[in-house]
């Protein structure tokens, strides 16, 4: 459950084998307001916007956030309980990720953007080169984890059910079931949604987020909380740019206004352009923590 959007779990797969969830174990109780204290009683209201009339604002308050019948103070409440509990588990898979000398990458962005294709053409770059697992997260069917899997690679499959976004407890319940080969690289493709995952630490050395030419320039400016916490932005389907009215500086402009100085990559995974580029930084950032790691022992 994650208090920015209230979603709930329900059964988590892995491979189709349902796991026990680390969330809260009491549900939460939206219970009718009887108290007058502001502080402590009363949920965020929806603002009107100065600026215009029609537009109502329920990401209020300490939280930015509005759920019906609870408090301010008790949201920050659950965010804390839940999120303290997600970063344990973040910390140990970082853990064991960094003895192993893993490169994990954290790959986001919203349905649709081209994640799966830009995975597969990247595997076909990179198989011959680095050991590759995958781990494949969506709220249900294998699909994605099957296409995966028909290049030859090891592809394990997350089911959220209910939930909107990984946590760290799948990922290492996932690891432990795969157990990926030192020095090598591992691709999380989280579930489709450019809003709760990026609250959500999994271990990784990096977040990537995914943004394709069709969504539209704003994207960052209307979801800031991604783009701030990426450490790299691929710009995809750039094949299509003659056909829209996408204007490419633009977007990384408002990237540039949430994330100064975001690394960005223009890409078409349908074509191949600029496939090699980011190949060459995923091969460049596992050097970098290989040689870390021996610099350490």
């Amino acid at each position: 459950m994650c208090t920015t959007c209230g979603c709930s779990i329900g059964q988590t797969r892995i491979n189709g084998k349902t796991i026990q969830s680390t969330h809260l174990e009491k549900p939460i109780q939206f219970r009718p307001l009887k108290h007058s204290n502001i502080r402590d009683h009363t949920p965020s209201l929806p603002i009107k916007n100065n600026r215009s009339s029609e537009t109502l604002a329920f990401g209020t308050g300490l939280v930015t956030a509005h759920a019906p019948g609870m408090s301010q103070a008790r949201m920050i409440k659950i965010e804390r309980d839940i999120l303290e509990r997600n970063n344990q588990y973040a910390n140990e898979n970082r853990r064991f990720l960094s003895e192993q000398n893993i490169l994990a990458l954290n790959l986001l962005s919203s349905p649709g953007s081209g994640k799966t294709t830009l995975l597969v053409n990247t595997i076909e770059i990179l198989r011959n080169k680095l050991p590759i697992t995958v781990i494949e997260g969506d709220q249900q069917t294998n699909h994605d984890a099957a296409r995966i899997r028909e290049t030859g690679i090891s592809a394990t499959q997350i089911n959220t059910g209910k939930g909107c976004h990984l946590d760290a407890f799948m990922v290492q319940q996932a690891l432990q079931q795969i157990s990926p080969q030192q020095n090598s690289v591992l691709f999380i493709e989280n579930v489709g949604n450019l809003v709760c995952p990026s609250n959500f630490d999994l271990g990784e050395a990096y977040k990537v987020v995914i943004l394709s030419v069709t969504e539209g320039e704003d994207k960052p400016l209307k979801y800031p909380d991604m783009f701030h916490v990426a450490d790299l932005l691929l710009l995809n389907k750039c094949d299509l740019l003659p056909y829209l009215s996408f204007d490419v500086d633009l977007a990384i402009e408002y990237a540039h206004r949430i994330h100064p100085g975001l690394p960005v990559i223009q890409i078409s995974a349908m074509n191949g352009s600029g496939i090699q580029v980011w190949a060459d930084w995923i091969e460049a950032n596992r050097l970098a923590i290989s040689s870390t790691a021996q610099y350490q022992t």
